[in-house]
């Protein structure tokens, strides 16, 4: 029923930034940031809750990428600052069907981000 739609990725040089978009057609209740590299397992970048007021991050982004939503759109954003070479990876949208569930039932297609050093 919800489609998830990434955008904003692309090749950019350590130290630089860039604004990551879901964009959703339908409501989205808790909703993260995952990411997957070559020959890597997909790991969770970070997590915010239906209001925006409580997020969680992976401990290698802490201080660095910060994730928020914004309702009335029906989008989550991930500002990614400070970009290291290890944060290459396809970065994937992802929402649960209910806001107590840690299911994680909608994804996007993904979109790249790649960090030369």
């Amino acid at each position: 029923q919800v489609q998830l739609v990434e955008s904003g990725g692309g090749l950019v040089q350590a130290g630089d930034s860039l604004r990551l978009s879901c964009a959703a057609s339908g409501r989205t209740f808790r909703m993260a940031w995952f990411r997957q590299a070559p020959g890597k397992e997909r790991e969770l970048v970070a997590a915010i809750n239906w209001s925006g007021g409580i997020t969680n991050y992976a401990d290698s982004v802490k201080g660095r990428f910060t994730i928020s939503r914004d309702n009335a759109k029906n989008t989550v954003y991930l500002q990614m600052n400070s970009l290291k070479p290890e944060d290459t990876a396809v970065y994937y949208c992802a929402g649960t069907r209910e806001a107590v569930s840690s299911r994680y039932y909608y994804w996007g297609q993904g979109t790249q981000v790649t960090v030369s050093s």
